[in-house]
């Protein structure tokens, strides 16, 4: 079976499956330090999320909240979007591969939902771009927390929101589904000044207002992140912050920092 091999393991993450485990054990137990946190995110489901893809020492706390709540969310496959950092790729691609390989096992991808989204929507299958690590660092999570799920990965590069968001509202409108935005947000900034920034994407995603996000939010997956704020918007749904942190909170470098964000999407109360 074809299988779509890890590029950026031991790199960005660790290709020890004990290691990665005992990582979200880690990030599950700081949790629990903060009851009231744990009792929320307890509460919540979605079908949508946004989370980084840095190094997971640095940014793997707050794209684990996210992935906690997406674990009560009975959904059949999990579709994984990420910006293409590698390969000027025009449009968005599609993985046709079978399995995705992960430290803990291979992931089976959903190759009806590959062939649908390719017979309806505007998609290419661009093998070279997906060797990206935006959608890449997501799969430990998904096997951890979702076992039993399939996944499809889509990268994009030169792509527009409007080829984006119809895939997006169709994922969304079928509860089978869910989707992951892969996001950083400011880059090499002063912990200050990037605060300012990540502030203004943060704004956006609580009001769903794309014309606030593009006031000055720097994101490498804004394409992404607006095309769900559309489709969120048609679902009714409302964007909820879990978590936000920089790299210096891990290596207390506050001269050049890098913005993380967690955030979802749910039905509204």
């Amino acid at each position: 079976m074809r299988k779509r091999h890890m590029h950026y393991a031991d790199n960005l993450y660790s290709s020890d499956p004990l290691l990665i485990t005992k990582m979200l054990h880690h990030f599950t137990r700081t949790l629990e330090e903060t009851p009231e946190m744990m009792w929320r995110l307890d509460m919540l489901v979605t079908y949508g999320i946004i989370v980084p893809h840095g190094e997971w020492e640095v940014s793997g706390f707050t794209a684990n909240m996210a992935y906690r709540v997406l674990a009560g969310s009975p959904v059949d496959t999990v579709v994984v979007i990420g910006p293409s950092h590698h390969v000027g790729l025009k449009g968005i691609s599609i993985t046709e591969d079978e399995l995705y390989e992960t430290p803990m096992g291979d992931i089976a991808i959903d190759t009806n939902l590959v062939q649908y989204i390719k017979n309806n929507f505007d998609v290419v299958s661009y093998p070279l771009a997906h060797s990206e690590h935006s959608t890449e660092v997501q799969m430990p999570f998904i096997h951890h927390y979702l076992p039993n799920a399939k996944v499809v990965e889509l990268v994009y590069g030169f792509a527009t929101v409007e080829s984006l968001e119809p895939i997006i509202s169709y994922l969304l409108e079928n509860r089978r589904y869910a989707v992951v935005i892969s996001t950083d947000l400011s880059h090499f900034h002063t912990q200050e000044d990037a605060n300012a920034l990540d502030a203004m994407c943060i704004d956006a995603i609580r009001q769903g207002n794309i014309e606030l996000f593009e006031d000055g939010c720097e994101a490498c997956g804004a394409i992404g992140v607006k095309a769900l704020l559309l489709a969120a918007q048609k679902e009714d749904l409302e964007g909820i912050l879990l978590d936000y942190s920089t790299s210096a909170d891990a290596n207390g470098d506050t001269s050049s920092v890098v913005g993380y964000m967690s955030a979802l999407f749910q039905e509204k109360l």
